[in-house]
């Protein structure tokens, strides 16, 4: 089983399900509403715990009732949180709005995850026992960057999702094994808006990069190495959101069980077609079962350089 350590936020999703989503200055009405959790780091934690990873999440809640039903949520779909600490005040949350086409936008309030400026007593050496260490950009990037630091320490591939976007410092990327943007992520951070380009870019300093495509798939480009990219499978998108983290954390179980980068690629974008056809972030995420009887009929297929 592989064993999958994320240092990340945990947040309440307020979701508001509308025809269209307003521009500035508009009303419009929604169609429904739900709260769910999510944040990415308990997203990619979630993602890989029901895909078969043996999971523990470091981060923090606040001392409020989303707090206690967000490190529920997690303990439920098997992820281990005796490192998500509760703090005073409140709970993340992000404010999301999703539109009939699965598209979104959303606004992030941090709250607990604010207060993760570090690692604590005992993290390091959960990161050490890990296969790989799963970082994303919503905790203080103090936090983010000792993560990484400990990692390398200890020999542990990290898997860096640089969302929200933002400049990185050197150390970061230095202790980065393998980089996940999206593509407007990959352009934020190279200036480049082609994703081949982009990537490129990224290789001077990191040594693996993903970007992911969405409803194109994704490009993987390693130094010393062609490029590759992997169709996804076509479906009807209801809802985008947490389909990223779907991906990256069934990139994580499936390359930390020894399959190709090729392969694991083409599971994670079977996993993460399976998310968009539902609500929701983590309600959204699929089983093992259903990633592997999907890929299945889908065939091996799916790379091409």
């Amino acid at each position: 089983m592989t064993a999958i350590a994320v240092l990340g936020s945990t947040n309440m999703d307020l979701v508001a399900y509308v025809p269209k989503a307003p521009r500035l200055g508009e009303t419009v009405t929604g169609r429904e509403f739900r709260t769910a959790p999510g944040g990415k780091g308990a997203n990619q934690a979630v993602a890989a715990a029901r895909l078969g990873g043996e999971v523990v999440m470091i981060g923090a809640v606040g001392a409020d009732e989303f707090g206690v039903r967000l490190r529920a949520g997690l303990a439920s779909a098997g992820v281990e949180t005796a490192a998500l600490r509760t703090v005073e005040g409140a709970s993340g949350t992000a404010h999301i709005t999703v539109d009939d086409e699965g598209g979104n936008s959303i606004i992030v309030i941090p709250g607990a995850n604010a207060r993760v400026t570090g690692l604590e007593a005992g993290d390091a050496s959960r990161i050490g026992a890990a296969d790989c260490l799963l970082l994303q950009l919503e905790l203080p990037l103090e936090a983010v960057l000792a993560g990484a630091e400990a990692a390398r320490a200890h020999g542990v591939r990290t898997v860096l999702t640089p969302a929200p976007a933002q400049p990185l410092p050197a150390g970061l990327l230095a202790a980065t094994g393998l980089l996940v943007p999206n593509e407007h992520e990959a352009a934020a951070l190279t200036g480049l808006t082609d994703p081949h380009r982009a990537a490129e870019a990224l290789l001077r300093e990191v040594p693996e990069v993903v970007v992911t495509l969405g409803a194109a798939g994704c490009l993987y480009a390693a130094r010393g190495r062609e490029p590759v990219t992997v169709a996804a499978p076509r479906v009807r998108a209801v809802d985008t959101t947490a389909a990223g983290d779907t991906f990256v954390g069934a990139l994580a179980v499936a390359l930390g069980e020894g399959r190709a980068m090729p392969e694991a690629l083409a599971w994670a974008s079977v996993a993460a077609s399976l998310s968009v056809q539902r609500p929701g972030a983590q309600d959204s995420m699929p089983t093992r079962a259903e990633v592997d009887r999907a890929a299945g009929a889908r065939g091996a297929g799916g790379a091409e350089s």
